[in-house]
């Protein structure tokens, strides 16, 4: 049957009948054109007795919805253009945008899953509860994985979540979700619900950059922990937009990641801006990273390359920018060079434009593929 339907063809949740992908594989080894047949799943293909694929099916993941894809406002500014330009830190940047503190707060909450993101507020909260509980209580048992203690694997997933946006140790996230507990889950154990919950997409976690310059050996190694969408961070340290949009009551009291990290409001918002440029980052065939230096006296938020060209992008929830706030963007152009493209402060401020120094600043809502 599958044959004779107009394409493209959609098959959805194909794991549960795995024989779709060797039919599928059939297929194009038979000449069937690409784009014929979308495969989509909740979850990644574990299963080891089916055909990779390789060379044959394309894997790409799927995010809830970035800025641009809500339809938020137009953006003025593209990292296309950007690693296109035969010149270094030579595009114009220019736009205006009416969002504002509250907007972006609200879309932090708000979710960029599209059946989610369209309720009233108190019901979408209900949804992204039922989600993580739906997520936890059947995905797992779907993958093998049995989870003998839940509450304990809870709390591991929001201290997860406070550490939205850190490079904490998972040793030190394991500590945070079980404070005061003598019977502690191995290692082992939460590096299995680790993979789990990476099958099921809820991770979406941002790699060290590692290019094999010899100045990387004084990198910092360990990936930055992200969740998939910044409203189940919110969801699960029972932040609402209110919360968020009164930063004196909310933003120093979350969590015990918040001294050496800064507060939780600002790393939700860096958050969703994760979420953006990962898929801007995809459109564009390109990889996300984040820049550390051990010692931590040099750090930049995004890191996007593109063969030899990379792009660099700091986050502040302000609507002012300062010459402190673009530092480690001057340092980092002074080590690479014109191989980097181009450099941007991403903000929550109204006007895009270019400073002297030449570092683009832009209005989160303004950035695009």
């Amino acid at each position: 049957m599958l044959t004779t339907v107009p394409a493209p063809v959609l098959i959805d949740e194909w794991q549960k009948v795995p024989s779709v992908w060797e039919f599928v594989r059939r297929q194009v080894d038979n000449g069937t054109p690409p784009g014929t047949y979308l495969l989509t799943g909740s979850i990644a293909n574990s299963n080891v007795d089916i055909h990779s694929g390789a060379g044959r099916i394309l894997r790409v993941r799927m995010r809830p919805l970035s800025l641009v894809e809500r339809g938020l406002m137009k953006p003025t500014v593209s990292l296309k253009a950007f690693f296109d330009s035969l010149k270094p830190f030579s595009v114009p940047v220019q736009g205006e945008t009416g969002m504002s503190y509250s907007g972006y707060m609200t879309e932090i909450v708000s979710s960029g899953l599209p059946g989610i993101r369209a309720l009233p507020e108190h019901r979408r909260r209900q949804m992204l509860d039922s989600y993580l509980d739906n997520l936890l209580a059947h995905e797992f048992h779907q993958q093998g994985i049995r989870v003998r203690q839940p509450q304990t694997m809870l709390r591991w997933l929001r201290a997860y979540a406070s550490a939205s946006a850190t490079d904490a140790g998972y040793t030190e996230i394991l500590d945070a979700s079980t404070a005061g507990e003598h019977d502690k889950p191995a290692l082992r154990t939460t590096a299995a619900y680790r993979e789990a919950l990476g099958n099921i997409w809820l991770l979406d976690e941002v790699p060290a950059w590692t290019a094999g310059e010899d100045y990387h050996a004084r990198l910092k190694k360990t990936p930055r922990h992200f969740l998939a969408d910044p409203a189940l961070a919110a969801a699960l340290l029972d932040i609402d937009l209110d919360m968020l949009t009164k930063p004196g009551d909310t933003n120093a009291t979350i969590g015990k990641f918040d001294a050496k990290n800064g507060g939780i409001i600002g790393r939700l918002f860096e958050s969703l801006m994760q979420q953006s440029m990962a898929t801007y980052a995809q459109v564009n065939d390109a990889k996300l990273a984040y820049l550390r230096t051990q010692n931590g006296d040099h750090e930049v938020d995004f890191i996007v390359q593109r063969g030899h060209k990379v792009i660099a992008a700091e986050v502040k929830l302000s609507p002012v920018v300062e010459d402190r706030d673009v530092r480690h963007l001057l340092w980092l152009h002074g080590l690479l060079g014109e191989r980097l493209a181009d450099a941007m402060l991403i903000y929550a401020g109204k006007l895009a434009y270019r400073r002297k120094d030449g570092i683009a600043v832009v209005p989160a809502a303004l950035l695009g593929p």
